[in-house]
């Protein structure tokens, strides 16, 4: 068997009266039906739109409060 050509069919039509589109529809089937790579991975919520970040951080307190208050965390 190569890479190129396997060696026997994959799906055989026994059906003579079978009409080109019944056969498409079982292609479409069987295809869709082994292209499954399992469950999809989480959607990831962006950080933006985390709910932490509507809520306000406390103000620093004591002496350097006012300059710490616009540091970065």
């Amino acid at each position: 068997m190569t890479a190129d050509k396997p060696d026997a069919p994959l799906l055989k039509v026994v059906n003579t009266d079978a009409t080109p589109e019944e056969i498409a529809a079982l292609v479409a089937v069987f295809s869709a039906l082994g292209s499954s790579t399992g469950a999809p991975a989480p959607r990831r919520t962006p950080e933006w739109s985390q709910p932490a970040r509507r809520v306000r951080t406390p103000l620093a307190h004591g002496p350097g409060g006012w300059r710490a208050s616009s540091l970065p965390r």
